[in-house]
């Protein structure tokens, strides 16, 4: 009888402080939704955002309960925002086991092959080492000669180039195609470098099979030291011209673009049969393929796995890379199989409760400014998948304030330590900052900050996203 009183008064004793932990965890809750951020109305509303438009939603994670709502419901130009929702649909349709398997088949018998078929599937990742670590393959084989070396280009089959991204941007690394075949992410350097006071400046490029599909027409000048920086890389819409104008200062030092390679299925012939021929492996022709064409002699020699999937994701939210987004997104497409590339995104979000509504895409990366999405969707979805299993993975895939990525040198002003992960955006009159923000007593913030329609630079834009941060961190 006593071992039950006893068990009884126990049982009494734990509802009693279980009792008082929620009271607590409620009084917490409560302290938090009570936030005072009028603060931020006073950073918005300073004369240079007189014609922004301001979009913000701040909520806490566990409850729910929103803390700061500013047009949270209403369109925005994302920028690089995107990614969040492209990044979230390939962790939940594609597993983080996923990798991206480029197989690589021969028909015939060493020595001589009849044909060597390199089958692309949109690895973003693939480099010159990758085709010289094939090349070795081959050598190992004992092979000697190629009759047909195919570039298979043919997996992903509609437009290499988004038709809503902005022609101008289509000749930067940015904004380069996207095809079945990618190697060194479709992107070549181009250094200028300033010459004798009065001369045209020099050229130096990183890849010349990349730079023989360029037109080039070099009007630059190397000036006095005393006159100001202005190169300019000029194209013509539709045509593979690049126009170098304006002038250098003699004593400026190389100066580096990163451009977009304008052919990428020629440029991976050109440079897989180069490396064949300097290794003794004869090639009598090489082509390209942009249709499937299945060979049933064709056997598997080798094949070149990608990094496992959270490593893409980390490459995409945190640089914002906008080339492995566009891959992933049509790799994401392929597998579910859908009319168009966003509508996988779609597909996949509505298992988390995302109401395909409250957001348009034109692509996975954010260039296209035809993207329109509400603070309140990123949000929904940042606290949707931080539920899941996924959730975890999700979050290191982001950029940490102070640390990595694109928030390596944000927040260096201030005077407390900052625990936030979040994905940045940038366009012309476009800033953006979604993500989680850890605050005092291991509570979790969930916030979405969008700026439209602003006419300064972006810096600035940038600065007063940082200060609302810096503000819900510190605000009681």
């Amino acid at each position: 009888m006593m071992i039950k009183k006893g068990y009884i008064f126990l049982q009494i004793l734990s509802i009693f402080f279980l009792g008082l932990i929620a009271t607590d965890v409620r009084a917490e809750e409560t302290k938090i939704c009570n936030r005072d951020l009028s603060g931020i109305e006073a950073i918005i509303n300073r004369p240079e955002f007189e014609r922004a438009r301001w979009g913000i939603l701040v909520q806490d994670l566990d409850s729910g309960c929103t803390i700061y709502s500013l047009d949270a419901e209403k369109y925005f130009i994302p920028a690089s925002n995107t990614k969040l929702l492209t990044t979230a649909a390939a962790l939940l349709e594609l597993g983080e086991n996923f990798r991206i398997t480029t197989p690589i088949y021969r028909v015939g018998k060493p020595p001589s092959l009849d044909s060597l078929i390199i089958s692309g599937r949109g690895d973003p990742t693939l480099s010159t080492k990758s085709l010289n670590d094939i090349v070795r393959k081959l050598q190992l084989l004992g092979i000697k000669s190629i009759d047909k070396l195919i570039i298979d280009d043919s997996y992903f089959d509609n437009f290499l180039i988004n038709p809503s991204w902005e022609w101008s941007d289509i000749y930067s690394y940015y904004a380069t195609a996207v095809n079945s075949l990618i190697l060194n992410e479709n992107s070549v350097t181009l250094t200028v470098l300033p010459q004798k006071i009065g001369q045209k400046v020099s050229l130096n490029w990183s890849d010349e099979i990349a730079f023989k599909q360029w037109q080039v027409s070099n009007e630059a000048i190397t000036t006095t030291a005393d006159q100001t920086y202005n190169i300019q890389l000029d194209g013509i819409l539709g045509q593979p011209v690049l126009k170098i104008l304006g002038d250098i200062p003699v004593d400026h030092g190389a100066d580096v673009w990163d451009l977009a390679i304008i052919d990428p299925g020629n440029y991976v012939r050109e440079t897989f049969s180069n490396l064949l021929l300097q290794s003794g492996i004869r090639v009598n022709q090489a082509v390209i393929i942009n249709q499937e064409n299945h060979n049933s002699q064709a056997q598997i020699i080798t094949k070149i796995l990608s990094p496992p999937l959270p490593t893409l994701l980390a490459e995409i939210n945190q640089d914002s890379n906008n080339l492995y987004a566009e891959a992933i997104l049509k790799i994401l497409g392929k597998k579910l199989n859908t009319d168009s590339d966003t509508e996988a995104i779609e597909l996949s979000l509505t298992k988390l409760k995302i109401d395909p509504e409250s957001y348009v895409l034109e692509d996975g990366s954010g260039l296209s400014r035809h993207n329109l999405i509400t603070p309140k969707l990123l949000v929904e979805l940042l606290s949707a998948i931080a539920r899941t299993d996924q959730g975890e993975i999700y979050r290191e895939s982001l950029a940490i304030a102070k640390v990595n990525g694109t928030l390596k040198n944000r927040f260096r002003q201030a005077k407390s330590p900052i625990n936030l992960w979040g994905k940045t955006g940038t366009l012309t009159g476009v800033a953006s900052l979604s993500g989680y923000l850890e605050i005092a007593g291991g509570k979790t913030i969930v916030f979405s900050i969008l700026v439209n329609n602003s006419d300064q630079k972006n810096k600035i834009s940038r600065q007063a996203i940082d200060e609302i941060i810096l503000l819900i961190q510190n605000s009681n």
